[in-house]
């Protein structure tokens, strides 16, 4: 009796194993193909989100191993368009939308806040706003975090101090936000999920 209990146990559990592994295979081919949909109409930041999560549920299968690929091969396409907005001078705004206030940044302060972005660097510098006199506050190479490369972040940089900032730019070039979302420290990385720093620039 004993026997017959244990054999049923397990052949219970197997069918729920393979229950699972089935809707499983069917939730990983639902989002690939959902992202080949996107990736078609060159909608290529959800085909990137939709990839990313193709790529976790499986990753050891053809359509995980595939789904890894697209996600590097995005993250280069959607990396090269966001620089070429990037690249230029941008002017702190302060840590609100520009829309959402008049002045965000105190007109008490005698110096204005920059950005200076290429392909490879960024310059971060002030400027005397009565003498127009520039300093160089520091200059950082252009790293983007690329820690996971399954993960859907391709805007994420991280800076010599190890904070890592998402960097948004709006529909019409003009408008740069960035947001810090974590930081590289001994014990590795700790995300901030709250009250996370941000600034906004606009750009000059």
């Amino acid at each position: 009796m004993k026997k017959t209990c244990f054999a049923l146990i397990v052949l219970l559990f197997t069918i729920s194993s393979f229950a699972q592994n089935d809707a499983k295979a069917k939730f990983q081919k639902n989002k690939y193909e959902l992202a080949i949909s996107y990736y078609k109409k060159s909608d290529f930041k959800n085909a990137l989100d939709l990839f990313s999560v193709a790529s976790k549920i499986r990753p050891e299968n053809e359509l995980g191993q595939e789904s890894i690929k697209k996600v590097d091969t995005l993250k280069s396409i959607l990396r090269k368009d966001i620089i070429s907005k990037a690249v230029g001078i941008w002017k702190m705004t302060g840590d609100k939308p520009v829309w959402a206030v008049k002045d965000n940044v105190s007109k008490s302060c005698p110096t204005d806040q920059f950005v200076e972005i290429t392909e490879t660097q960024i310059v971060f510098y002030e400027q005397d706003k009565k003498t127009l006199t520039k300093k160089n506050i520091k200059t950082e190479e252009l790293v983007y975090y690329n820690k996971d490369k399954s993960d859907s972040l391709f805007s994420a940089i991280i800076l010599s101090d190890g904070t890592i900032w998402n960097c948004n730019i709006d529909d019409n070039g003009n408008v740069l936000h960035v947001i810090n979302i974590a930081k590289q420290t001994e014990n590795g990385i700790e995300k901030i999920n709250t009250e996370n720093p941000e600034h906004f620039y606009v750009k000059v």
